[in-house]
């Protein structure tokens, strides 16, 4: 039975993407790197297709962080701090389940991001409910990114 885990995206499988892993024993997230060549303009925020979609247990999510070398030595951060990958955007109808990486650029310059680099981490996070939490007036996820509603 699989728990949790990246697979890549249907258009990207003959693309050479780099499938997530950690480095260190120790290592809490799995670097995610970029799937293709960007540049982030100056005082802008770029999308970064990994590729690559995550599957994992439907009390779970996957918490998306810049890594801090990228970040500290150019300037660059997540437009919303921390990404977060529910469940249910794993094979949704949109987008497949692609992760993107939202890079805001905060310098005067263009950073280029190479196709490879690492950009990201991605770690898996149990999650809990409230005790009135009704599972009976959720809808289905029918798109990707920002499908949940306002």
């Amino acid at each position: 039975m699989r728990l949790r885990g990246f697979e890549l995206i249907s258009t990207y499988k003959d693309k050479d993407i780099i499938i997530p892993t950690r480095k260190t024993q120790y290592s809490a997230g799995y670097d995610i790197a970029a799937a293709e060549d960007i540049i982030v303009h100056p005082n802008s925020l770029s999308l970064v297709p990994t590729g690559i979609k995550a599957y994992m247990q439907p009390d779970e999510y996957l918490g998306i962080h810049i890594r801090s070398g990228l970040s500290i030595k150019n300037k660059l951060s997540l437009i919303n701090s921390q990404g977060i990958i529910d469940a249910d955007y794993y094979n949704n109808s949109e987008n497949e389940g692609h992760i993107f990486i939202a890079i805001y650029n905060h310098n005067l310059q263009e950073i280029v991001i190479n196709k490879g680099a690492r950009i990201a981490q991605g770690i898996f996070y149990k999650y809990l409910l409230t005790d009135i939490d009704d599972h009976d007036i959720f809808s289905i996820r029918k798109g990707g990114l920002g499908s949940t509603g306002n």
